[in-house]
């Protein structure tokens, strides 16, 4: 074998190409170099911005108090290279390269994290003042919108919606929200849990209507299904995201029932040397006994470690690093901090802690007194606490437990 054959059979001779540089790709990176990965790291990005931190978009961003978010990654002295403005258009597993509009990029270890993207409102592309909210395009073209405080709708009571309603209320708009479901966040939370926070929005001097479903969007109004008519400077739709994977149609990736790529507990793909990580991904939760499909900014931080040390570890004969996480994340709205960790779907009781009528409280999910997930509103000790509780697999005591008073670390059971 000669000299340069054995060097590019070395490890460190290897080129791992990541797809997407939201968070996911961009941490994707950075933990291959700080985990002592020595081989080539590519950075494929669509938009052509320096990478991006996202949750900005719908606040400091949104309102002109920061004019981006980009990560501060010194991409050039950790050897990362950057194409940036390049959208990868399918995958040749076979031939180990991906296809992007400027031409074929060869891999030898593949990294899917290209994110989600919203869906749109059907009958609304194309209409003048329709509006997403997902990358820093976008925000850039609603600060202007916001700052002539016009009559905005905002489609969708989600995480989204509130939050973007929150910040377009703070600019001065008169914002109504219309939702098809009978609350909001009817797809996240239990409809007890969620209930309480309808009021939040009149307190917020924002109109929510629900059971409201939209026929169509006018230029300058929205037409439910009801015949009500609402003044729309500009819509803003917020009906939720789906994986950003139609590039891979007939490339051999398994994707599942939500066309995310279906990852093992690993976080590989079905095709050999590809890897998959972030919102586009769904992975088996030894802990839950199911799998997840997390679209959450926690989700795209943990996971990169996970890949990281598996694609070393491949080269090393390490064993393997299993992706086993409590999902988390939060959400600023109506001056309230929301936080959620854990996966409630999975609970067989839930116990209130505090009045959902005053301005802090929580709630507690339990699977044979086993806490399983915890929702805090203005109770960041309560969240902190729970998820380690969450972790630890601790059973708790439900009577205790319900004590807002009582610190949660102290609600456990006798072992």
């Amino acid at each position: 074998m000669s000299e340069q054959r054995r060097e590019e059979d070395r490890p460190a001779g290897r080129r791992v190409v990541v797809v997407g540089a939201g968070m996911a790709g961009v941490q994707t990176a950075v933990a291959l170099r700080e985990q002592g990965f020595d081989g080539t790291v590519t950075l494929i990005g669509a938009e052509p911005h320096q990478p991006y931190d996202r949750p900005p978009l719908s606040k400091a961003v949104l309102l002109g108090k920061a004019e981006g978010s980009a990560f501060e990654v010194d991409f050039e002295s950790l050897g990362i290279e950057l194409l940036l403005g390049r959208e990868v258009l399918g995958l040749r597993a076979a031939d180990h390269e991906v296809d992007t509009e400027a031409g074929p990029v060869p891999y030898d270890v593949l990294v899917l994290a290209t994110g989600a993207e919203p869906i749109r409102l059907p009958g609304a592309e194309g209409v003048p003042g329709v509006h997403l909210l997902r990358t820093l395009d976008d925000a850039e073209r609603l600060r202007p919108v916001l700052a002539r405080q016009h009559d905005l709708v905002v489609v969708g009571a989600g995480w989204i919606g509130a939050e973007f309603a929150t910040a377009a209320r703070e600019a001065g708009c008169a914002v109504t929200v219309v939702e098809a479901a009978d609350r909001p966040l009817a797809g996240a939370l239990p409809a007890e849990v969620a209930a309480p926070m309808t009021s939040w929005y009149a307190d917020g001097g924002i109109t929510l209507r629900t059971h409201a479903r939209v026929e169509r969007v006018e230029p300058g109004a929205v037409v439910l299904d009801d015949g009500s008519r609402l003044p729309a400077g500009a819509v803003v739709v917020g009906i939720g995201a789906r994986p950003a994977t139609a590039w891979l149609t007939g490339s051999g990736v398994e994707l599942g029932a939500h066309h995310e790529v279906v990852a093992d507990d690993r976080l590989r793909t079905s095709v050999p040397d590809v890897y998959a990580v972030g919102d586009c991904a769904s992975f088996p939760s030894g802990r839950y006994g199911e799998r997840l499909l997390v679209h959450h900014w926690d989700n795209a931080l943990q996971g990169p470690r996970t890949v990281a040390a598996n694609i070393l570890g491949t080269a090393t004969d390490e064993p393997p690093v299993i992706y086993d996480p409590v999902p988390y994340f939060w959400s600023e709205q109506f001056g309230r901090f929301v936080q959620y960790a854990g996966h409630h779907a999975v609970a067989d009781r839930m116990v209130w802690r505090g009045d959902p009528a005053g301005p802090a409280w929580s709630v507690c999910w339990l699977r044979e007194d086993r806490l399983v997930a915890l929702l805090a509103v203005g109770r960041p000790r309560d969240l902190a606490q729970g998820r380690r509780l969450i972790e630890a697999g601790r059973r708790m005591d439900a009577e205790a437990l319900a004590d807002p008073g009582r610190p949660l670390k102290t609600a456990t059971a006798p072992a």
